[in-house]
């Protein structure tokens, strides 16, 4: 049996244990056969489980699954499309534009306190184009930079000064909006998987969807990126047309997760990077759907430790992630002449 089946196995088995274990886990204590009962369709003793079990902790399950494995395959096509092990939406300032983008929305139009999480539908697709258009944007020109600037450090601080620069917008923004609009900001950026309701649901999972398939549709000319753009060229790969699909495809599947959940940190920096060290390639046939498998249960595990509190309330999502992945990303950066895939 391969390296690569068995780890696919390993991690298609822990995505329903780990499914299940955030329906069954949760700030408030439901009995083990009342939430059966709810997933079955029986009575139980108190309706307010069934809310909580398929209007909270179901949503959620199904937002963490899906979110993962879209910022994790974002992550791996900005590191290949840049040839960058350190490329993600974060450090090149794609999260940015779409924070900016949010922000203008939000802090503009105006919000009440605790709505993040329950957007109607006409205010929701305004919060997913405003993200869109900001990240698309901002990795519309570092796009634009990379087709002069050839130095992948340079670049890297050119996302770090637009990062900035937007920081700067959204400041601004929020010292002239209202305490509770600056506040449900402040919220939606901590990072949440439940700003996905159940009506949402479905839209979310088809744009995720939509951007995960076409990121699989590209794995041919992301394994001939690989080599050079000047050798795929040369084997007849229309680089203009798989930048842009490059673009739109990152940008589509960070707007809409960072619309839904905020700027969820270092999955898509450091879940390629466990995906190469584990399989030992660059392979993108077997590298991408890994990284769509660690993604989705890094996701379901963080949103499970962000329960632990119980009745005192969820931690931040941001305030986990790093816990897996910068000793990933240390990890990377001291052993990089060791490791096969930066050879």
């Amino acid at each position: 049996m391969s390296k690569n089946l068995i780890y696919s196995l390993i991690f298609i088995i822990s995505i329903p244990f780990l499914f299940l274990s955030n329906l069954f886990l949760g700030s408030v204590s439901i009995p083990p056969q009342a939430i059966i009962d709810i997933l079955a369709g029986n009575e139980v003793e108190k309706q307010a489980w069934v809310y909580i079990i398929l209007e909270s902790r179901l949503p959620q399950a199904i937002t963490a699954l899906f979110t993962g494995g879209g910022i994790a395959v974002s992550g791996l096509l900005l590191q290949t499309a840049f040839r960058n092990p350190l490329a993600d939406a974060g450090i090149l300032g794609i999260s940015a534009g779409a924070n900016l983008g949010v922000a203008l929305v939000i802090l503009l139009i105006g919000n009440t306190i605790g709505s993040v999480g329950g957007f109607d539908f006409s205010y929701s697709m305004s919060i997913v184009l405003g993200a869109f258009v900001g990240a698309a944007l901002i990795l519309a020109i570092i796009m634009g930079f990379a087709s002069v600037i050839r130095n992948s450090i340079m670049l890297l601080i050119i996302g770090i000064m637009v990062g900035y620069l937007t920081s700067s917008v959204i400041s601004i923004l929020k010292f002239w909006s209202t305490s509770e609009d600056a506040y449900s900001f402040m919220i939606w950026g901590m990072g949440d998987f439940s700003g996905v309701s159940t009506d949402q649901l479905p839209f979310y999972c088809i744009i995720v969807s939509i951007g995960l398939i076409l990121s699989i549709l590209l794995i041919k000319p992301l394994n001939a990126l690989l080599l050079g753009e000047r050798y795929a060229a040369n084997l007849g790969v229309n680089i203009k047309l798989i930048r842009f699909l490059l673009l739109m495809c990152a940008g589509l599947l960070t707007a809409i997760t960072c619309a839904f959940c905020g700027p969820i940190a270092f999955i898509g920096l450091a879940v390629p990077h466990i995906a190469r060290l584990l399989l030992g390639t660059s392979n993108h046939k077997s590298l991408l759907p890994m990284t769509i498998l660690i993604g989705s249960v890094m996701a379901l595990i963080c949103n499970l430790i962000s329960v632990i509190p119980g009745a005192s309330g969820a931690l931040p999502l941001n305030a986990i992630t790093p816990i897996f992945g910068a000793p990933v990303i240390i990890y990377v950066i001291l052993n990089q002449k060791k490791i096969q895939y930066f050879n």
